[in-house]
């Protein structure tokens, strides 16, 4: 299991609230640390990769884990 400062569940919320509340998350969060966050929405997948290359914040892992799927963002 990897390590993160501060986890967000954004659960049963549909594009673009996840980011949304990813990048509101990410701006109280110091640079190098870890946000974990748990979606549902399919489309969060591409949306997250997507979000990373715009903010230069690091996409760590993005996978599925018990039919939700779960990102790891490292703050830039």
């Amino acid at each position: 299991m990897a390590n993160f400062d501060q986890e967000l569940d954004a659960s049963g919320l549909n594009c673009p609230l996840p980011i949304l509340r990813a990048k509101k998350t990410l701006t109280g969060m110091g640079a190098g640390q870890v946000l974990r966050i748990i979606a549902t929405d399919p489309g969060s997948v591409k949306d997250f990769e997507a979000f990373a290359k715009q903010t230069g914040n690091e996409l760590l892992s993005s996978g599925e884990e018990g039919g939700k799927f779960v990102f790891l963002i490292k703050k830039a």
